[in-house]
């Protein structure tokens, strides 16, 4: 545990930012698996409002009206993802941006005392590496779990509109 408290401090600002970002979007993770899943319990209260939508209408349009239904309850279910994508885009920059940053200090180190003593330039790449790796540590489980949700609405909405097809 003190190793990566070590760690997390060489790795400095950019580190702190993908550790922030990391427990947003695990917040965000959880609650969305959540939602969903009380969601796919409650499918038939969906399918029966978007029905009763349609038949209490007295428009002509009703696919208008059946795709208008299915994207308010669709929408809501999707809240938070795009939160999730970008965390998971913009974690490997986070990453990219602390090794550029490491090695520049490093080339400044080198600047400054020459190539004589490595351990003047080690700290800058050993910045750049925990970054890296760190970014990808947040992105890689943001990647998986934006693409199982985004899935898993998309098997849903799929889902009602069969159903509500069946009963119109």
């Amino acid at each position: 545990m003190v190793e990566m408290l070590d760690y997390i401090n060489r790795g400095g600002i950019i580190v702190y930012i993908l550790i922030f970002l990391n427990i947003i979007g695990f917040t965000i993770m959880l609650w969305k698996f959540i939602i969903i899943a009380h969601a796919k319990r409650k499918k038939d209260f969906y399918v029966a409002n978007i029905v009763s939508v349609i038949r209490n209408s007295k428009s002509k349009y009703e696919n208008h009206l059946f795709e208008n239904a299915l994207g308010k309850h669709v929408y809501r279910l999707e809240k938070g993802l795009n939160t999730i994508k970008i965390i998971a885009s913009i974690a490997p920059l986070l990453g990219l941006l602390g090794t550029v940053i490491g090695v520049l200090n490093s080339f400044d180190a080198i600047a400054k005392s020459g190539l004589g003593d490595p351990s003047t330039f080690s700290t800058g790449i050993s910045v750049a590496l925990i970054t890296t790796v760190a970014g990808l540590i947040v992105a890689i489980p943001h990647y998986i779990a934006y693409n199982y949700l985004a899935g898993s609405l998309d098997t849903f909405e799929h889902k009602i509109q069969e159903e509500v097809m069946t009963q119109i």
